[in-house]
């Protein structure tokens, strides 16, 4: 444990985060090399997708717009947090001073409501192409794209400001570990000594409230969509219909699971999970989705697909 001054309900100068507690030393070199390779290959994927989508004109549209901003999403999320827990990996060195901590707790939770905005945005965006495809680009204009990607900054702003204020209320016993690879909010909130019913509540209301009403809108986006494609006329149309949306279902798979999971249990399954479990899930929440998503659109998405194709066609024609 760190020193931390004599007036000890103060916060201390630093926190000392622990990884993921109850790994050996072979289990840690083989967690952190796998964490280090998903973590470049996410970077690099998502990178090949800003990339793609940049330089193909035919790809500047509304859907690709969302799919820039998941990938840029992707790329913050993960680094937000994945270098910090290689660090203490590999040089055992978790000590992060107390407003660094704070900074990478607000952009923890600020981008991961991020992304769970965005993929509203892409439910929305093939409701329109499917169920309203005449008013597709006169809806989704470039006007309405900017002040949706505003509207999504303005929300998540608000929420995740509350997290770290909400532990500078707290008072502190001397207690500076934290049981985790990065800044989370409950996890600085109990290293401190006083009630921290109000943090837990705060942060179960917005997880809750977040999901709850994006969940909610994806799930009545989706209703409708699925209406309009059984009335297709034909099997082929529905089959390509339905191919539209099987990436972004499956991004919505890979990104509320873990988090959902991660939510819950840190507040309801402290006696029947280990902590062990629930701090890998976590990392799992911030690395796989933003390791998985450029793979998922890069396989499922046509256009990207030919664009690939065509680079390494072309480069093995030039040689």
């Amino acid at each position: 444990m760190l020193p931390v001054p004599n007036n000890s309900h103060y916060m201390p100068p630093t926190f000392l985060l622990i990884g993921i507690p109850g790994l050996n030393n072979g289990t840690i070199l083989s967690t952190s090399i796998v964490f280090c390779v998903l973590y470049i290959l996410a970077i690099l994927g998502n990178g090949a997708i800003l990339y793609v989508i940049k330089v193909e004109r035919t790809l500047h549209s509304p859907m690709f717009f969302f799919l820039s901003m998941l990938a840029i999403n992707d790329i913050a999320f993960s680094t937000c947090t994945v270098p910090k827990t290689l660090e203490i990996f590999w040089l055992n060195d978790g000590v992060i001073d107390a407003t660094s901590c704070l900074v990478q707790m607000f952009f923890v939770h600020c981008l991961s409501m991020v992304e769970s905005g965005i993929l509203v945005c892409m439910a929305y965006d093939r409701f329109m192409a499917i169920c309203s495809p005449l008013k597709y680009h006169s809806v989704l204009t470039v006007s309405l794209l900017k002040k949706i990607a505003l509207a999504i900054l303005i929300r998540v702003t608000v929420l995740a400001i509350p997290f770290p204020l909400l532990v500078l209320q707290l008072q502190f016993c001397g207690y500076n570990v934290v049981e985790h690879s990065y800044c989370d909010h409950m996890g600085v909130a109990n290293t401190a000594c006083s009630d921290k019913r109000i943090d837990s509540l705060f942060g179960l209301a917005v997880s809750f409230s977040v999901c709850g009403f994006d969940l909610c809108f994806i799930g009545l986006s989706y209703t409708m969509i699925l209406r309009s494609i059984f009335k297709l006329p034909s099997k082929d149309a529905r089959q390509k219909a339905m191919g539209t949306c099987g990436s972004h279902i499956c991004v919505i798979i890979s990104a509320y699971l873990p988090g959902i999971f991660t939510a819950v249990t840190y507040r309801f399954g402290g006696k029947t999970i280990p902590h062990n479990v629930h701090i890998f899930m976590a990392n799992i929440y911030n690395l796989v989705p933003a390791f998985l998503n450029p793979i998922i659109y890069g396989v499922r998405t046509k256009q990207i697909q030919q664009y690939i194709l065509h680079i390494f066609t072309f480069q093995k024609k030039a040689t």
